[in-house]
């Protein structure tokens, strides 16, 4: 065979692959199936960026961007419950309740700075504590006086919704016997009314203000 046939055999066999339909569809499928492909794994990875606790926080700490850390999670429906990249406050934020490490931010746990003025105060309330009342429960501190005659008054609340920071062991020398100890966070302008009713040794009762429903 001449070199000159040889030239024009492959000129012809490439003319026609050029010009075979088959190779073409084969082509279209090829990137259609790229494409589609791609295009799945980006509708399927929905993932948002949220933020999350660097190292444990408790209620009043002062929260800024330097505390916390960006993880990249799949919510769904539950992202509105949580605090996004971009939507942390420049000013930061205040606890509300304990968040441990690594736990995403709750849109619940953000207190503003304005008119939250809080500070821990322990307090032994007589009685008991209900099962209840754990780290970062609500409660109210319910007080009753004692009495020129002896007797004690009726019970009223002197504290609404303070935050349960930790219940303090027994043998702490807060704690007296027969009693329990735990450290509540308050608002200052109510320290004075709660130190008054210590003092005077007023009988204090710890009232959780929100039970958990059972199902």
């Amino acid at each position: 065979m001449s070199r000159r046939s040889g030239r024009t055999q492959s000129q012809a066999r490439a003319r026609a692959l050029a010009l075979d339909p088959r190779l073409a569809i084969g082509i279209v499928l090829v990137v259609a199936s790229i494409v589609g492909v791609v295009s799945l794994v980006a509708t399927a990875d929905d993932s948002i960026e949220v933020y999350a606790a660097a190292s444990p926080l408790t209620p009043g700490d002062r929260v800024m961007s330097s505390d916390l850390v960006v993880r990249s999670v799949k919510l769904n429906e539950s992202s509105e419950f949580y605090i996004a990249r971009g939507e942390l406050p420049a000013e930061g934020f205040i606890a509300t309740r304990p968040i441990g490490a690594g736990e995403l931010i709750p849109t619940s746990s953000l207190g503003s700075h304005e008119g939250l003025s809080l500070t821990a105060v322990v307090v032994s309330p007589q009685g008991g504590l209900a099962e209840t009342v754990a780290s970062g429960a609500s409660v109210d501190v319910w007080a009753s006086a004692e009495g020129d005659d002896g007797a004690y008054g009726p019970p009223g609340v002197i504290i609404s919704s303070a935050v349960v920071v930790r219940l303090v062991e027994n043998d702490s020398l807060v704690s007296s016997a027969g009693s329990s100890a735990l450290e509540l966070l308050v608002p200052r302008s109510r320290v004075a009314r709660l130190l008054e009713a210590m003092a005077n040794g007023d009988v204090l009762s710890v009232i959780p203000t929100n039970l958990p429903a059972k199902g």
